[in-house]
C-alpha cells in the first residue's frame, strides 16, 4: 500500500495584495502551491474577499494582515505574527506602493516623507524584520520597483527617486543577505491604468502604447509571472527584471 505524502508548501507575505497587481501576484503564487499572507491597509473588503476566494480553492491557504506601512516600528512584531500563522516564511514581496504627482514647485516635506515612507523605507525595514525567518528557510525577497527608477517620470520626481532607491536597496540587500537569502526586483512599466486623479487621457494612453515595442499596456499577470520566476530562480540575486514591453520612461 502506497502512502500519499502531503504536498510541500511555501509561505509568501505580499504587501498591498488586496487588489490590482498585488492580488494577481497572490493568486499566481497560490496556484503554485504557496500559502499566502495578504497584507492591506485600507482595502480591507477586497483583501477579505480574496482570502475567502483562495481558501475556497484550498482550505487554510490564505490569511489577511492589516497594517499601515508608515509605522515601521512594529514591523518586527508584524513579521513574527505572520510567521506564527504557518510556522515559516519563504518569500517576502514588497509590492505596496504610493503614487502621486509632486511638481517641483508644489512638493512639500510631507509629500516627500509620505512617498519615501511607503515606496522605500517600508520595503527596507520589512526586509530587515523578515531576514531572520527567510534566512532559516533560505528564502528570497522580491521588490516591485518601476521603470521610472531608471528614467524619471515628469512631475513625479519623488516617486521616481524612491523607486530608484528601491533598486539600489535591492542590490545592497542582495549583497548583505548573501548567501542565505536572495533579493531581486521587478520593474514594471504601465500595468493596468492609473485610477482617480492619476487617470490618463485617451491621448496619453495612445502615446504610451506607441512607444512600447509590444504595442500594449501590461497586465498584472505579466508582473506575477516575473515574480514566480524569481521566486524559483535559485541562482539569481541582485537583479532587476524590467516588465515593460521594451519601454523605459516617458
Amino acid at each position: 500500500m502506497s502512502v500519499v505524502l502531503p504536498k510541500a508548501y511555501r509561505v509568501a507575505f505580499i504587501t498591498g495584495a488586496a487588489r490590482r497587481v498585488g492580488a494577481q501576484i497572490a493568486r499566481t503564487l497560490h496556484e503554485n502551491d504557496y500559502k499566502v499572507l495578504i497584507h492591506c491597509h485600507r482595502s480591507t473588503e477586497e483583501a477579505e474577499q480574496l482570502v475567502r476566494e483562495l481558501n475556497a480553492i484550498r482550505p487554510d491557504s490564505a490569511s489577511v494582515f492589516y497594517h499601515d506601512l508608515s509605522k515601521v516600528e512594529v514591523f518586527p512584531a508584524l513579521m513574527e505574527q505572520a510567521v506564527n500563522c504557518w510556522g515559516k516564511l519563504h518569500l517576502l514581496i514588497n509590492n505596496a506602493s504610493c503614487f502621486s504627482p509632486t511638481p517641483l514647485e508644489q512638493t512639500t516635506p510631507l509629500l516627500w516623507d509620505n512617498l519615501i515612507a511607503v515606496n522605500l523605507k517600508a520595503p527596507f525595514f520589512l526586509s530587515q524584520a523578515a531576514w531572520p525567518y527567510l534566512k532559516r528557510e533560505e528564502g528570497n525577497i522580491i521588490n516591485i520597483a518601476d521603470i521610472h527608477a531608471f528614467s524619471p517620470l515628469r512631475r513625479h520626481a519623488v516617486y521616481s527617486i524612491a523607486k530608484a532607491g528601491l533598486v539600489m536597496a535591492t542590490q545592497a540587500l542582495a549583497k548583505e543577505m548573501a548567501p542565505f537569502v536572495r533579493v531581486n526586483a521587478v520593474a514594471p512599466g504601465l500595468v493596468l491604468l492609473p485610477e482617480g486623479e492619476n487617470a490618463l487621457t485617451a491621448e496619453q494612453q495612445l502615446k504610451i502604447i506607441e512607444k512600447n515595442y509590444l504595442k500594449r499596456i501590461g497586465m498584472p499577470l505579466d508582473v506575477a509571472q516575473a515574480c514566480l520566476y524569481l521566486a524559483n530562480a535559485n541562482y539569481v540575486t541582485g537583479q532587476v527584471i524590467e516588465v515593460a514591453g521594451g519601454r523605459r520612461g516617458r
